[in-house]
């Protein structure tokens, strides 16, 4: 019986965060239509993004590639799907075979992923893929990434040496406490200044995705393009016993 009120909260929360999208865009003198809201339905159910999707919404992430390859062919075709997790380059074939409707590709972290993406695209006929280079901002080992001395090298070879992926941008996950997320937020600045250099090419051609549930209206203010939000509209993940990537 709580299934109805919960997924009726979820779209009140969207709501609730694009309006709060919209005050730290302008605040950073921007539109709210310059800042993508990707809605992260990780562990939740197909019925809960479906309600979304009804109230308006087409842009949607997950980060475990089993649970994209089950819930995006149950879902409409016009979703533009993100994916934001590390992915196994063995795992690349059954994502993109899956989900014809992947709009981004976010995690980019190695040459290895980037090689098995083109490879991949080129061989089946697909468009090209869009793509945000991932920078390890927070040193943490836990976290996948590039460090940012070696983010134009990697960005050097998915622009050049990738012509079936269209590079877009940058992206970063901050501190799991966001205690040094204002530093997380401003090395993935410098890091786009950087590209955009050795690249010739305008900040405005270099997306920044940063910012999560607790810290998407500063990521916002600090430049961000593109937020990835989960719980904050979906509310508390639930895990099960066992998590299997």
């Amino acid at each position: 019986m709580a299934a109805p009120a919960m997924e009726g909260a979820a779209v009140t929360a969207l709501r609730s965060v694009l309006y709060r999208v919209r005050q730290a865009a302008e605040k950073s003198g921007r539109r709210s239509e310059q800042v993508r809201v990707v809605a992260v339905g990780k562990t939740k159910p197909i019925s809960l993004i479906r309600q979304l999707y009804d109230a308006g919404h087409r842009c949607f992430g997950e980060n475990y590639v089993q649970e994209i390859v089950e819930k995006a062919p149950q879902l409409p075709e016009d979703i533009e799907w993100h994916y934001i997790g590390h992915l196994q380059s063995n795992k690349v074939k059954s994502l993109l075979a899956a989900v014809p409707n992947l709009a981004m590709f976010e995690s980019v972290d190695n040459e290895k992923i980037a090689n098995h993406l083109d490879r991949y695209i080129a061989n089946n006929g697909r468009k090209p893929l869009k793509v945000l280079v991932q920078v390890n901002t927070s040193g943490e080992a836990s976290k996948s990434g590039v460090e940012p001395s070696d983010c134009v090298e990697l960005v050097k070879h998915v622009k050049l040496g990738c012509p079936n992926l269209e590079f877009s941008g940058l992206m970063t996950i901050g501190m799991a406490d966001y205690s040094s997320t204002p530093e997380n937020f401003r090395t993935l600045t410098n890091c786009r200044s950087e590209v955009c250099k050795a690249l010739g090419v305008t900040e405005e051609h270099c997306e920044l995705s940063m910012g999560m549930s607790g810290d998407f209206e500063q990521a916002i203010e600090m430049g961000s393009t593109n937020v990835r939000i989960g719980s904050t509209i979906f509310g508390p993940r639930e895990y099960p016993k066992k998590q299997v990537n």
